[in-house]
């Protein structure tokens, strides 16, 4: 066979095979943009919830000292209010 027909046809298979590479790298490249789209909306989404979440918190927080120093003082209350317990007997 002459080489330079060998020559052509090794020239032409790495050109295709080059165009085969070029247009697979570039799917690849066109999903992992997608993904990386999805995953910065992703980050949005908990970034804004996260926001929320922790104006709720700094809302309730308070209310959960008064809560607390409330129950405190009722425990207090009862514990003046109630007579110790009668001994039970023993056997019974």
């Amino acid at each position: 066979m002459n080489t330079n027909i060998l020559a052509f046809w090794m020239t032409l298979a790495g050109t295709v095979c080059w165009g085969v590479c070029f247009w697979w790298m570039r799917r690849i490249s066109i999903k992992q943009n997608f993904l990386l789209d999805q995953l910065r909306e992703q980050g949005r989404r908990i970034e804004k919830l996260s926001k929320i979440e922790h104006d709720l918190i700094k809302e309730v927080h308070p209310q959960v000292n008064e809560i607390k120093e409330g129950m405190e003082e009722m425990i207090a209350v009862v514990k003046e209010n109630t007579s110790p317990p009668a001994p039970r007997k023993k056997g019974h």
